[in-house]
């Protein structure tokens, strides 16, 4: 991915759409991240009024998003999310035939869904507005209780600030977990966000956790080697374990054992970017115990082995694994 289009429509929300900049506009060559040519278009270029009673000037028409690896659509007033542009719906449509990056924030999804490339798939946008999608748009499976969906090569977001979580989501896969933290560290957002997917913040090590579990957290974090189980977890909170297990849940987003297997993946993906290390070695100091065991759950959460992984991701001469 190396070309992003955001779109701007009249009436755009201002934060949504300085989500998309900050996360994919930002010179970050200094950190050794790679940029993107990051582009904003508008299907008449000039002054584009958002919903807050000021404007922007926008240079750009829609030319250049009909060829960019990622197109990025704002939420629109709600007036008009029947009453789409038709030039910016058939953006959006040769975008998803060309197999091109989709991503809309908040009720950005509304216009991916006027456009028809969401129809039957699974998608999600603003809690307030789940039943009103369902209802205008029944051919799409709508998930109202996660912070994004990504169907195939479309990425869905709910509400305001969970548009970051998406957009971390993909910056992972192009860039890794790796420079992704060291982007979520600068951003200094939410060390975990989960929605029941797999569609977490990573942890920008080392930061402390803010949650009330977080003593028990970074324990688990110093110990994804051993078994760890809610009884000794729950333990170590003077909890019981259902006690434990429904704060934990509350607190995190996820069961115990979820938020671990996860924490165990994005180590092992950071191995994979930053050491040489073999797969037998890797699945042992993330806690999986077995190269088999870490390429299950590699292709379950990620859809890629772990050999395919660190392919994409060249090694440095820096070792991160723990020693011991």
């Amino acid at each position: 991915m190396r070309t992003v289009a955001t779109v701007v429509q009249p009436g755009f929300a201002p934060f949504e759409f300085g989500l998309a900049c900050e996360a994919f506009g930002l010179d970050r060559s200094g950190d050794g991240i790679r940029g993107f040519d990051f582009r904003i278009v508008a299907a008449e270029p000039g002054l584009v009024p958002s919903n807050l009673g000021f404007s922007i000037t926008v240079d750009e028409d829609l030319a250049f998003a009909e060829t960019a690896d990622l197109v990025i659509v704002t939420p629109v007033p709600r007036e008009r999310w029947q009453d789409a542009d038709p030039r910016v719906s058939a953006v959006v449509r040769h975008a998803a035939e060309r197999g091109a990056w989709l991503l809309s924030v908040c009720s950005g999804s509304f216009v991916l869904a006027a456009a028809g490339v969401l129809d039957g798939r699974r998608a999600t946008t603003h809690w307030m507005y789940a039943d009103t999608m369902v209802r205008m748009y029944p051919q799409i499976d709508v998930d109202p209780d996660v912070l994004y969906v990504q169907d195939n090569r479309i990425i869905t977001s709910a509400g305001t600030a969970a548009g970051l979580d998406a957009c971390l989501h993909l910056l992972r896969q192009e860039l890794g977990a790796e420079a992704t933290n060291r982007i979520a560290r600068r951003m200094v957002v939410a060390p975990q966000r989960d929605g029941g997917q797999a569609q977490f913040i990573d942890k920008p090590l080392p930061v402390a956790a803010s949650h009330s579990l977080a003593p028990v957290t970074d324990w688990m974090l110093e110990n994804l080697r051993a078994d760890l189980s809610v009884d000794q977890l729950a333990a170590r909170a003077h909890m019981s374990p259902r006690t434990f297990a429904r704060r934990f849940k509350a607190d995190l987003g996820a069961t115990p054992a979820a938020w671990l297997a996860r924490q165990r993946i994005i180590h092992a993906q950071r191995l994979l970017e930053r050491t040489d290390l073999g797969l037998d070695r890797i699945a042992w100091e993330s806690g999986f115990g077995s190269a088999a065991v870490l390429r299950q759950n590699f292709v379950r959460v990620l859809g890629i082995t772990p050999t395919a992984y660190r392919s994409r991701f060249p090694s440095v001469s820096e070792d991160l694994a723990p020693t011991g």
